[in-house]
């Protein structure tokens, strides 16, 4: 067999196998449709969601303004699931 046979062979049986892996998933049946998580659950009212669009309409202010930084770090916080970091204790001189 020489070697121009050997490609053609080569390249039906890839064409082959290729129309054989389309019929097969093209007939395949899909699975029901998953429901969305249960455990999601959007509150009426969310405080956070209305900072953020308060920051969003300040624009390039909302980098300077404190309550746009809680908000962001908040928003980061929830977005990665981490608990937020504990509030420093007082100072104590020790008086």
């Amino acid at each position: 067999m020489d070697g121009k046979m050997l490609a053609r062979l080569g390249a039906v049986m890839f064409v082959a196998i290729a129309i054989t892996a389309t019929v097969i998933e093209l007939t395949r049946k899909d699975d029901a449709p998953a429901s969305p998580p249960a455990d999601i659950v959007q509150p009426d009212h969310d405080p956070l969601r209305e900072g953020q669009r308060r920051c969003q309409q300040l624009g390039q202010k909302a980098a300077e303004d404190a309550d746009c930084l809680r908000v962001w770090a908040e928003t980061r916080d929830r977005f990665l699931r981490r608990t937020p970091a504990p509030a420093a204790p007082a100072a104590n001189d020790g008086r």
